[in-house]
């Protein structure tokens, strides 16, 4: 009898590409200081690209003016050095000191607030007496009360407010303070930072576990006084006019701003016209620098460069809600999820009102836009963002076993404690960064 063929040894299955793309990228985001190298990279990247567009979309209005093509881009670089070193303070100082200090943060900008309002202190821009000028540079106070006001709602809501579930309890003191904010904010008048304040009161509410019924209030009375200060101010209710009958507006009156920013989106195409090559900034859409950089983004860079612009805010909105999420300390918890939806918020008003989704607010877009007290107190959101990173239970445990690098002992980075939430402090639910059920 002859001997039974042999069958082919059979081989294992390989996983294909997109399998061992996405094992590869679980892997990478399992390890403990991913959410610190992220937070780095985006923060560093959106920068950069802010200089650089800046230049580009300020060249000739900043010639036109001064005779100098790098009047803005100096300004903002000047301001971009300002904002690593408040980054680099953000990421040394420990978050219980910061803690601690946000009361007499609060307290400093209350003050700088009123100051502002003094005729021969605050300068008047645009309208809106929101402004110290100090050896030649702008600085508007309002800027650090949103991270101030973050801090410090953060600690009263978690502190003194542990279980919020009660409309009393969430709304003293937080809620008095920030009307007093809000106030002082509108005496400017600026009704794009009172919308951010906003913002950021909410967002203190409900990663702290307010009451629904407490949020839903919140939510329609803001809706009804932004429908009020609308009205009220000619030229807001004028905004508002043109984006409801876009059709109907004078396209030089209200709706020129928008209409040229979607006209330099449509001649960007897929790839752009190519950097410093767009045509709007040749006085054919103001603000171009500052309010509206998106439209020249897409102008110059396509619908590329447009698209990775907002893939970088939503990895921004990620890599926070993340750290919020693998944080024990709750105080951690509420910062950077409020720090996170105030950043990315802004983001997607900016952008919203330069595609024509919603009507122009004068909000500018985080880390890109011209403005310098803008740019360094966003790089200073970073710092903290990046600080509450290394303090993950994870990542401070491996800092602390296999050493921080080179680097770190530079930039003199303390080692981050490990950390544990205190009795008083302790969340209602460990499974993310909305905190307790209801």
């Amino acid at each position: 009898m002859s001997a039974p063929a042999r069958r082919p040894r059979e081989r294992p299955a390989r996983p294909g590409v997109l399998a061992q793309a996405r094992t590869a990228l679980h892997q990478w985001l399992e390890r403990p200081l991913t959410s610190l190298h992220l937070v780095l990279a985006v923060f560093g990247l959106l920068t950069a690209l802010g200089l650089v567009m800046v230049l580009s979309a300020s060249a000739v209005s900043a010639y036109a003016a001064g005779g100098s093509s790098y009047g803005v881009f100096f300004r903002q670089s000047v301001f971009a050095m300002i904002g690593l070193v408040l980054f680099w303070i953000g990421l040394r100082v420990p978050p219980r000191r910061l803690r601690a200090a946000s009361p007499w943060l609060l307290a400093g900008c209350l003050v700088l607030l009123v100051l502002v309002l003094v005729p021969g202190l605050g300068a008047v821009v645009n309208g809106s007496r929101s402004w110290f000028r100090v050896a030649g540079l702008s600085l508007q106070p309002s800027e650090l009360t949103k991270i101030a006001l973050a801090l410090w709602g953060a600690h009263v809501l978690v502190r003194h407010r542990p279980h919020p579930r009660t409309w009393r309890a969430a709304l003293l003191p937080l809620l008095p303070v920030a009307l007093l904010v809000l106030v002082l904010v509108l005496a400017q008048p600026d009704l794009g930072t009172t919308i951010s304040l906003m913002i950021i009161v909410f967002a203190l509410l409900w990663f702290a576990c307010a009451p629904l019924g407490l949020m839903a209030f919140i939510v329609s009375s803001g809706v009804v006084a932004s429908v009020v200060l609308g009205v009220v101010a000619t030229y807001r209710q004028s905004r508002i006019t043109a984006f409801l009958n876009p059709d109907t507006a004078d396209p030089l009156g209200p709706a020129y701003q928008a209409r040229q920013a979607l006209y330099s989106l449509a001649d960007g195409g897929l790839f752009g016209a190519g950097l410093g090559q767009g045509r709007a900034k040749w006085d054919y859409l103001p603000n171009a620098d500052n309010d509206f950089i998106f439209a020249i983004i897409g102008e110059e860079l396509g619908f590329v460069g447009a698209g990775a612009v907002i893939a970088l805010f939503v990895t921004l909105a990620y890599v926070g809600l993340r750290i919020a999420a693998r944080s024990v300390d709750p105080w951690i918890r509420v910062v950077a999820s409020t720090l996170t939806v105030w950043l990315v918020a802004q983001a997607c008003i900016n952008i919203g009102y330069v595609v024509g989704l919603l009507p122009v607010t004068g909000i500018p877009l985080p880390l890109v836009s011209s403005g310098g007290t803008s740019l360094a107190l966003a790089l200073f959101s970073g710092g903290l963002l990046a600080n509450f990173a290394r303090h993950e239970p994870e990542a401070a445990a491996a800092l602390r076993a296999h050493g921080q690098g080179r680097l770190a002992r530079v930039l003199r980075l303390p080692e981050p404690s490990l950390p544990r939430a205190a009795a008083t402090d302790r969340p209602a639910r460990r499974d993310g960064p909305r905190g307790g059920g209801r």
